[in-house]
């Protein structure tokens, strides 16, 4: 007798090999609001709204991989919103394209692991749902972010701008502003004045910071930085 759910096993087996290994390098190079550095303890972040619908967002590509310098109008826009440096956005789209920004693929990831994030600027739930409050976008779920990267530019950026509120009045030489914000996107915001006191972050932390530094170039050319 033949078994008909035999190709829907090996399917899903295939999804399942391909989502670990992809898990894996996730694991090597950290998420934003969600590693948790040797030096500090971590907590739920706040990224957030605010989409022009009259300038609708590039439609979403199904390749693995996208340029972030396709959507600088959109970042440039947001960043005069929010307050926050165009750069700096654009810098951590750069450091967040390695995962394959594919809303079927993020969906079918996010069943193996619930508290995985979505969206071009990796957002997590919690941050999502708390930096939307009270905004123009409050309305939006964060199950929209895959397929709506206007969304996600627009939550990266004001979850930013909300980080920028708790930043404190000195810190230490060793972090620029940019530096401290991109910390507390990727680590948490109750870390950021850790790290403001001049404690070292963790491996995984080191390494975003690094790779938002090698970007940063990059990302100013984008956006039009001088």
């Amino acid at each position: 007798m033949s078994d008909s759910g035999a190709p829907r096993r090996l399917w899903w087996l295939l999804v399942v090999v391909f989502a670990l290994a992809v898990y894996g390098i996730v694991r090597a190079v950290g998420t934003p609001q969600g590693a948790t550095p040797r030096s500090a303890e971590a907590s739920p972040s706040t990224p957030s709204p605010s989409a022009d619908r009259s300038t609708p967002s590039p439609s979403a590509t199904t390749a693995t991989s996208y340029d972030p310098a396709a959507y600088a109008s959109q970042v440039r826009a947001r960043a005069r919103q929010t307050g926050v440096s165009a750069q700096l956005l654009m810098a951590i789209l750069y450091n967040e394209a390695y995962k394959p920004h594919d809303p079927s693929f993020e969906r079918a990831w996010q069943k193996y692991k619930p508290d995985a994030a979505f969206g071009i600027a990796n957002m997590h739930r919690a941050a999502f749902d708390e930096v939307k409050q009270g905004r123009d976008f409050a309305g939006r779920r964060w199950e929209e972010l895959p397929d709506d990267r206007g969304l996600a530019i627009e939550a990266e950026a004001w979850y930013l701008h909300d980080l920028a509120t708790r930043l404190p009045v000195r810190w230490s030489a060793s972090y620029t502003k940019d530096d401290l914000l991109a910390l507390g996107y990727n680590t948490g915001a109750s870390n950021m004045p850790v790290f403001a006191r001049g404690v070292a972050p963790g491996s995984q932390a080191r390494s975003y910071l690094d790779r938002l530094h090698a970007n940063w170039a990059k990302a100013g050319r984008a956006v039009g930085a001088g």
